[in-house]
């Protein structure tokens, strides 16, 4: 009998999870991916996208998915630390700009037309900038 172990928003992340068990010898599948690639707004609906084993594998993939391994990534890649380009701080927070708008038109007409941009904002003295900003004022 097959088992569901996680269950995902979008296929992307469940394929990446079925990587990481099979990575550690545990057979898995993808279920329900091409109906949320069809209509990725029904993936809530549906249940999201289901990553399943072997229920003879189910604990050791609960197991496997369960481990945390961004220390890891962290130690080998090194960690990217902001600061403030008006008051230095590292109390430095991202942000999505213009999901408001984007939301209505696509509610609308039905189709994602609006830009949205990453922003940052300081949690200290609360200015707001661009990722180039950030990046220049970090360089320095």
């Amino acid at each position: 009998m097959i088992r569901t172990v996680a269950t995902y928003s979008f296929p992307h992340e469940a394929h990446i999870a079925r990587a990481r068990l099979e990575a550690d010898g545990i057979p898995a599948f993808v279920a329900d991916e091409h109906t949320i690639n069809m209509q990725w707004l029904y993936s809530h609906a549906l249940g999201g996208v289901k990553v399943q084993v072997p229920e003879s594998y189910l604990e050791e993939a609960i197991t496997s998915l369960s481990q945390d391994y961004s220390d890891l990534l962290i130690e080998q890649e090194g960690e990217d630390v902001w600061s403030c380009p008006e008051c230095g701080s590292e109390k430095v927070e991202s942000y999505t700009s213009g999901k408001i708008p984007a939301f209505f038109l696509f509610w609308l007409i039905q189709f994602p037309l609006w830009p949205t941009k990453k922003k940052f904002t300081c949690k200290q003295c609360g200015a707001r900038f661009r990722e180039e900003q950030l990046r220049e004022a970090t360089r320095t």
